[in-house]
């Protein structure tokens, strides 16, 4: 097993799945959300929700499969500290400083694979011509 093969999507899929499945939960919540939104003073809230969606939806499939890899790890990385800052800055709370953490430590990763990029196992590789695991992980 090559570990610069097989790491960078096991990687991919253990940040991105995340971040899909709470865009997933936030598409069919359009109410809670918005007022999540509200309560913490981010101005309009229905557009919030609308790149909120789609940046941890969009976002979080497109890295999975390696797609942009690298721009959708940006803009992970950016939506992650952003939510940081919004929504856990009470450090009084515990719990805030778990989750305030938590997203600085998943910001960290995806930054990872902004500079790095999605690896061997990904459809910016195949799109370029490598379509095999002879392809060279270090391109």
């Amino acid at each position: 097993m090559d570990a610069t093969r097989y790491l960078p999507i096991l990687g991919r899929l253990m940040i991105g799945l995340p971040f899909a499945v709470s865009g997933f939960a936030k598409l069919v919540t359009y109410g809670k959300t918005t007022e999540a939104i509200a309560a913490v003073g981010l101005p309009l809230p229905p557009l919030a929700y609308v790149v909120a969606v789609a940046i941890e939806l969009g976002g979080g499939l497109l890295l999975v499969v390696g797609y942009q890899a690298r721009v959708m790890a940006l803009a992970l990385a950016v939506f992650s500290i952003v939510a940081a800052i919004s929504f856990h800055h009470n450090f009084a709370d515990q719990n805030q400083m778990i989750h305030f953490l938590k997203n600085v430590m998943i910001a960290g990763g995806l930054l990872q694979i902004a500079a790095f990029g999605g690896g061997a196992l990904s459809l910016d590789r195949w799109l370029r011509g490598d379509r095999g695991l002879l392809a060279d992980p270090a391109r």
